[in-house]
């Protein structure tokens, strides 16, 4: 049974509608002939110059140019030499991503123990770090249209029931006063 690409409208909102709205949804990840998937477990929203801790805060440059791009493409930026996976999320005329902070893996399971070197299940995909390290997402997938159905990170709905837990961001210099990380409840993948 073909699975269902989240649409772009779905990411043509508010980022913290967003955020929350992708907690359960599957992201696929196409690895040469290795599919990778996982459900998204957790996430953060970012806004756009009047957000203290967004990346466009301070403006628009050439590395974070992606934000203010198509909603439901990827924007990918480098902290601490790790790769951060963003979808970008906005109203039309504003500027928003979604960090996809943990998932729980499902699928190429043993691709990602490779790819992050370790046998640690839970270990393997709970933090935005190590998630991409997993999925082996750098750069080159700066832009990438995840409403595509060639592209080679994607999204799809699925069917689940859980509860969702909010709290501050995790790891910003400064926050807004609105809680705009979201998590699934009951998850172990959750990052610590």
């Amino acid at each position: 049974m073909a699975r269902r690409l989240i649409p772009r409208n779905f990411y043509e909102r508010d980022p913290q509608n967003v955020a929350k709205g992708l907690l359960g949804k599957r992201l696929i990840r196409i690895l040469g002939k290795d599919a990778l998937e996982g459900i998204i477990v957790e996430t953060e929203a970012y806004l756009g110059p009047e957000d203290p801790a967004s990346q466009p805060h301070h403006g628009r440059k050439e590395y974070n140019n992606a934000m203010w791009g198509k909603p439901g493409t990827l924007f990918i930026y480098n902290v601490h030499k790790y790769w951060m996976l963003n979808i970008v999320a906005h109203e039309p005329g504003r500027v928003g991503a979604v960090l996809i902070r943990s998932l729980e893996p499902v699928r190429g399971v043993g691709v990602m123990k490779t790819n992050r070197g370790t046998e640690v299940l839970v270990e393997l995909t709970n933090g935005p770090g190590k998630l991409t390290e997993a999925l082996r997402i750098r750069k080159d997938l700066n832009a990438a249209d995840v409403t595509s159905n060639i592209s080679q990170v994607s999204l799809t709905y699925n069917e689940m029931s859980f509860r969702i837990e909010s709290s501050h961001r995790i790891g910003v210099r400064e926050d807004l006063k609105r809680k705009l990380r979201f998590f699934i409840k009951e998850s172990d993948y959750v990052s610590r």
